[in-house]
């Protein structure tokens, strides 16, 4: 009897908050998953918790804002596996600040980090989707890039450059069996926002519908279900998991 291979995911700023959340809960779902961030001793804790709770993992430590190197780790993915099927490009960075004193370099970082990484990671892992009739690539953006948000015109720009991306890449790929979508988070608890103060966390609860913070599974669950063998028509969508904070 033959045995199904397991589906092969890639998980970009996988080492620590959403990128962690959602490559064990692709683990747990039976994908071996591809960790991808820039330090390797995170990576290989991320990579030890899924193996403890019965899942397969690998790391690669790498810069995403180098895509060159990207790139090459990337195309390697499927040579090595012999096949890649899901690919979430989840990893970002933040460098706010007001847009009439945001430096070249702040908005630079920041668009190379959070948009050209994606489009990197997606034209490098494209051909193996498409000679396997199938794909799942999954973009996470922000409801920054659906609504904008003072201070971050460098992070909202990317994030909704994320949307178009998707959308494009799902008209060109989707004949061949690959879909493309957004999850763009609301406020979520990480830990960048763990610290914050109560008067912070209690005025944005009171702009969603459901009165809580999001966590990192709350995103991980939306990531497993588009990725999906269910989710073959969902395609070029934005999703915002938010608790109904935009209602977009």
């Amino acid at each position: 009897m033959t045995t199904t291979p397991k589906r092969v995911a890639v998980v970009t700023g996988a080492s620590r908050g959403i990128g962690k959340s959602i490559a064990m809960r692709l683990a747990r779902d039976g994908r071996h998953v591809v960790l991808i961030s820039r330090s390797e001793g995170p990576l290989n804790e991320v990579k030890a918790g899924i193996e403890a709770a019965g899942g397969s993992a690998s790391v690669i430590a790498v810069d995403i804002s180098d895509a060159a190197a990207f790139a090459a780790a990337i195309g390697g993915i499927s040579e090595s596996h012999g096949r890649l099927d899901i690919l979430v490009n989840n990893a970002g960075i933040t460098k706010d600040n007001l847009a009439l004193r945001m430096s070249d370099d702040e908005w630079n970082q920041v668009i190379s980090t959070n948009l050209t990484s994606a489009f990197v990671a997606i034209r490098a892992a494209a051909r193996a989707m498409m000679k396997n009739r199938f794909g799942r690539i999954v973009n996470i953006s922000s409801t920054s890039g659906v609504v904008g948000n003072a201070g971050q015109a460098n992070y909202a720009a990317a994030k909704a450059g994320l949307m178009g991306l998707t959308k494009t890449i799902a008209r060109e790929l989707g004949s061949k069996g690959v879909t493309a979508n957004v999850i763009a988070p609301g406020f979520i608890e990480t830990d960048m926002t763990h610290n914050l103060p109560q008067e912070v966390k209690d005025h944005v609860t009171g702009l969603m519908a459901i009165k809580r913070l999001g966590t990192g599974d709350d995103i991980a669950a939306a990531v497993a279900y588009v990725t999906s063998d269910e989710a073959g028509f969902l395609t070029g969508q934005t999703i915002c998991v938010d608790g109904g904070m935009t209602m977009c």
